[in-house]
């Protein structure tokens, strides 16, 4: 795109973007989850960078997944969490909000499952805003 740009100064090539307005932020992700029909791409400790840009923002993600079938998280489910009706929140809710995202937040913060789901609702289920909000 630059032409020869794996020989320019980082330095050079921080200025041009401010020019053009792009801002590049990296971000202090703890786990990446994707999610498809079929399976989870998990990543832990992963490098992510964000960068703004005409008003879109494009998020990098560099490290190795794990993948996991769809709906495995019921498994990796820790501490037999789920088994005593907390599966209700997931059918009957009516937040949207999975209860596997309530409980990664509840573990990652040390907060209750309530907060977590507070949080997340407040974020609209977006799993790192709503650790961030808790921390």
């Amino acid at each position: 795109m630059f032409g020869g740009g794996g020989g320019m100064n980082p330095r050079k090539l921080n200025q041009m973007m401010e020019q053009m307005g792009i801002d590049i932020e990296e971000l202090d992700a703890e786990e990446i989850v994707i999610r498809t029909g079929d399976e989870e791409l998990v990543f832990d400790q992963p490098d992510v960078q964000r960068m703004d840009a005409q008003g879109q923002a494009t998020y990098t993600i560099t490290g190795e997944p794990e993948t996991r079938e769809a709906g495995g998280g019921e498994e990796a489910t820790p501490l037999g969490a789920g088994d005593d009706g907390a599966g209700d929140a997931e059918s009957g809710g009516g937040d949207g909000i999975p209860e596997a995202d309530v409980e990664i937040v509840a573990q990652r913060t040390g907060a209750s499952e309530d907060d977590a789901r507070e949080a997340l609702e407040a974020t609209d289920g977006d799993l790192a805003a709503a650790v961030s909000r808790l921390e």
